[in-house]
């Protein structure tokens, strides 16, 4: 049975412009750079990425690909195994890449989220040659309806020269009036004005993403799904994780610096941030509003149980379970959730004025409270910074977690010194393991440090870091530290298998 486009394309100008993927992957030259709709798995394209990977198994060429965040299979993976990705920007999080990455043969620049669209504007990057976006629906106007992220699509369609629009005619109706798109104005004096987010709930833009049509060149119908997020169920330690985060609420609201509604919260993807999410059920916090850039199966929850009255992100990463019932949700909660690009979800200003309380996970944390949050061992690239740079400078309290060790405990996450920094301990207020919480605020280096050592580390590892911390005392300084055995516990497990010194 044929498919009614006009439901779907209702400015009658587009109708001519269907095509196969195959024939607009044939537009893309070498050298091209290429800006695609997705964030964490959802609203990416899924047929053009694959096409235009077959056709680099055929023919050499290189792109350079810029995105929201992490897209699944069918792009990142696809075209990495293609060999046809030359630089990749700002996020990604596919296995495949990741090995491509670390062996040089992609170049990778992990950059804040929400600083992508102003580099872009700015003109500090290759001009985009084609912008290739997934969207619901095209509108009488000539506005694109995206699907389940908005990420750095505006900006995409903003600044290439061509657009190739993929149409997902399988997407849920129910996305149309869920978006709140607003774009900023160049930089400069006089140019800009204020950001009028005051309230989460409140829409300052429109429901869809304008587009000249001139600049569309094709349009692909799909049908594919979108691809559900592993998310982890919570083990004893994540847990605890997110049991310790909830007293530190706690305490924070029978200390009266928060009320039981808290403040916005933002979280990191992962079991940990679902675990949190899942015991405010009963934790007797009340009227939450999320304001954060992803919306995962915990907030849903949340809404269901009454206690989350309003959530805005960028973007959707979801269980199977929920992208299964994905319209009817969307439904239900369409009056409670906004998608924002992500230049917006994620800025400073927004982050700042609304007082945002941030979690988000580290890799390894080091005694005075800098976090690695990207690089194993240094060097080696996990996933990218993402958006915890954009939350942990600006956000009211920024919230550090990881499990006090990896690897069955041959891996201490808690390191005299990181071997990498994301975010500096001027940005971090609280780290949380499994063992408890550390509190920064107030604290000088070297309390700082004594208070993780004791509240954070794992029993195995306390007395190794009090040793070094005395150590480092001798030498004296503000920051003490013993150089030469900063990264002993590194070398340790790179030549003996753990951090574990003997």
């Amino acid at each position: 049975m044929s498919t009614d486009l006009s439901k779907f394309i209702r400015n009658k100008a587009f109708l001519d412009k269907v095509v196969t993927a195959e024939e607009a992957a044939t537009w893309i030259e070498d050298g091209m750079t290429l800006g695609m709709s997705g964030f964490t798995l959802f609203g990416e394209p899924k047929l053009f990425p694959k096409a235009l990977a077959e056709r680099g198994k055929k023919e050499k060429f290189k792109i350079d690909l810029f995105t929201g965040a992490s897209m699944g299979p069918a792009a990142d993976q696809s075209m990495a195994e293609a060999d046809i990705i030359n630089l990749r920007v700002p996020y990604q999080g596919n296995p495949v890449q990741r090995k491509k990455i670390n062996a040089g043969e992609i170049f990778y620049i992990d950059q804040h989220l929400s600083h992508v669209a102003e580099s872009i504007r700015q003109g500090t990057y290759p001009s985009l040659d084609y912008a290739i976006i997934e969207a619901a629906a095209i509108t009488e106007d000539g506005d694109i309806i995206p699907t389940g992220s908005v990420g750095n699509s505006p900006i995409f369609l903003d600044t290439a020269k061509h657009v190739i629009i993929e149409l997902n005619i399988s997407a849920p109706p129910e996305y149309e009036g869920m978006h709140d798109i607003y774009m900023q104005s160049a930089a400069g004096e006089n140019t800009r004005e204020a950001i009028p987010i005051f309230e989460v709930s409140k829409r300052i833009g429109t429901p869809g993403m304008k587009v000249d049509s001139a600049k569309v060149r094709g349009i692909i119908i799909s049908s594919e799904p979108d691809i559900p997020s592993p998310l982890f169920e919570p083990n004893a330690e994540t847990q605890q994780i997110a049991d310790n985060l909830l007293s530190f609420l706690g305490e924070e609201v029978k200390a009266g610096r928060l009320t039981e509604s808290l403040a916005p919260l933002q979280s990191g993807v992962g079991s940990v941030a679902n675990a949190v999410l899942n015991g405010m059920k009963t934790s007797g916090f009340k009227d939450i509003v999320v304001a954060s850039e992803v919306l995962q199966d915990g907030v849903f929850d949340l809404i269901d149980a009454g206690v989350v009255k309003f959530a805005a992100g960028t973007a959707l990463s979801l269980s199977k379970k929920r992208v299964e019932s994905l319209g009817k949700d969307l439904a239900k909660y369409k009056d409670k959730i906004v998608f924002r690009p992500q230049e917006i979800s994620n800025h400073p200003e927004v982050i700042r004025r609304l007082g945002i309380i941030s979690f988000n996970t580290a890799l390894e944390v080091d005694i005075y409270g800098n976090v690695n949050s990207t690089h194993v061992g240094g060097t080696h690239m996990m996933n990218g910074i993402g958006g915890s740079g954009d939350f942990a400078r600006n956000a009211r309290i920024t919230i550090f977690v990881t499990q006090s060790t990896a690897k069955d405990g041959k891996i201490s996450a808690i390191v005299p010194f990181v071997a990498h920094v994301d975010h500096t301990n001027h940005d971090v207020d609280v780290i949380i393991t499994e063992q408890g919480y550390a509190d920064l605020r107030g604290l000088a280096p070297t309390q700082a440090a004594e208070r993780i050592i004791e509240n954070c580390m794992h029993p195995d590892y306390k007395q190794q870091a009090r040793d070094y911390l005395a150590a480092a005392k001798e030498r004296g300084g503000q920051t003490p530290h013993v150089l030469e055995k900063a990264f002993s516990w590194h070398t340790n497990l790179a030549e003996k298998g753990t951090m574990l010194i003997k």
